[in-house]
């Protein structure tokens, strides 16, 4: 069988950077970004450009979206122009290049809220754990309070998979990532690390069960994080619809930082002078 040609998006950040080696003994990878990136067949360009994009996708089995402003505290217009125009577009030229399959990168902050103003929620983040009631409901990819306008976007990117899906045929599947960085051990820092971390094995495992899911998922939501012994997002959806069996949990022991800053303050930029929330 003929290997899948998988263009990713936004594929010099950091989930395409970790996740890249893995794919690659499976996928024939392209790149596009705004820089190249070595070792693999690279386009250049701007998704907030369709007409400039499109070549990038003529050809393609899979397109998996990471691009886009990735910060909770982005402000309007560069969420507009990069997370908004951007994913219509990436979603446009994939329309207009036969793609069959768009995997997108939706995020945690869709439904940040519960987390920040629901004490369910809110006791796991804030390192209460004994104040949690267990067993605890997770959160579904059925609900949606978003908690920046960055969340807003990807709810956006959501809901134009549909359309897409529905007018088009195009398959989308989109992953509520939780947290993923290149620096070892960082979700020991906050107690909301233990709940969202996503370890690079299982993110790439994560994209490949996404990219080689039966044809019949044809639209679908799941939330992306590793089995974490304190999550607060559900993972069956995954498993039972792309096979997703994540092999790493963040565990319950915190090495904290008492001097860093809430995980709120640092994922939506409410720190002011004197790092005092605004």
């Amino acid at each position: 069988m003929a290997r899948k040609k998988v263009l990713i998006t936004g594929g010099a950040g950091t989930i395409g950077t970790v996740t890249r080696p893995g794919l690659s003994e499976r996928f024939d990878l392209s790149i596009l970004d705004l820089k190249e990136v070595e070792g693999v067949e690279s386009h250049v360009g701007d998704i907030a450009d369709v007409e400039a994009i499109r070549p990038a996708f003529e050809g393609k089995d899979v397109v998996v979206h990471l691009g886009g402003d990735p910060r909770g505290q982005a402000p309007w217009e560069s969420v507009l122009r990069n997370n908004v125009v951007g994913t219509r577009n990436v979603l446009e030229a994939s329309r207009l290049a036969g793609v069959g399959r768009v995997v997108f990168a939706s995020t945690n902050h869709v439904v940040g809220f519960y987390p920040e103003k629901d004490e369910s929620y809110r006791a796991v983040f804030d390192g209460r754990f004994g104040d949690v009631r267990q067993p605890m409901e997770l959160l579904t990819a059925q609900q949606t309070r978003p908690c920046c306008l960055y969340g807003v976007s990807k709810g956006f990117g959501e809901l134009m998979g549909s359309f897409y899906h529905d007018l088009y045929g195009i398959s989308f599947i989109a992953l509520r990532i939780g947290g993923v960085l290149c620096e070892e051990g960082w979700e020991r820092r906050w107690p909301s690390g233990l709940a969202m971390f996503l370890s690079h094995r299982d993110a790439a495992q994560l994209l490949e069960r996404s990219i080689d899911a039966p044809a019949s998922v044809g639209h679908a939501v799941v939330y992306g994080i590793s089995d974490n012994t304190m999550k607060v997002h559900e993972l069956d959806s995954a498993r039972r619809l792309l096979g997703y069996r994540p092999q790493d949990d963040a565990g319950v022991d915190l090495a904290l930082d008492t001097d860093a800053p809430a995980y709120y303050d640092i994922a939506h930029g409410w720190l002011g002078p004197g790092g005092k929330r605004v």
